[in-house]
């Protein structure tokens, strides 16, 4: 018997032992599932929004397949923000649009998933 399983406890203290399972689905339920799935997504936007911003801002080639696709998702995942402020430096525009961009859905995308984590009544 392992050192870490005495008397029918796992590693994490489950009182049956069972591992694998994470905080999200065992002590929130569905809806700490929900929390995680927007973490996820709102990092995946995050992430395709700075590669974005990078692409611009350091002159990828915009004839390559994966710099245009990313940077068509960003456009897209942007265009609310789009033209915000108008800077005469076109990368200096998309920075400062893209990062407003990325900001909002990173502190909108936690709140909600901080909201779904809250415990119930």
């Amino acid at each position: 018997m392992s050192r870490f399983r005495r008397r029918g406890r796992g590693i994490d203290g489950d009182a049956d032992g069972a591992r694998g399972r994470g905080r999200a689905s065992g002590v929130y339920g569905p809806l700490g599932f929900l929390a995680v799935l927007v973490d996820l997504i709102t990092g995946i936007v995050a992430l395709i929004i700075i590669l974005g911003i990078l692409f611009v801002v350091l002159g990828a080639n915009m004839g390559n397949d994966i710099v245009s696709t990313v940077d068509d998702a960003a456009r897209f995942l942007v265009g609310p923000f789009d033209g915000l402020f108008k800077p005469d430096d076109r990368k200096l525009e998309i920075a400062i649009n893209w990062g407003i961009a990325l900001v909002v859905y990173v502190i909108v995308g936690r709140l909600i998933a901080g909201l779904l984590r809250r415990p119930g009544p």
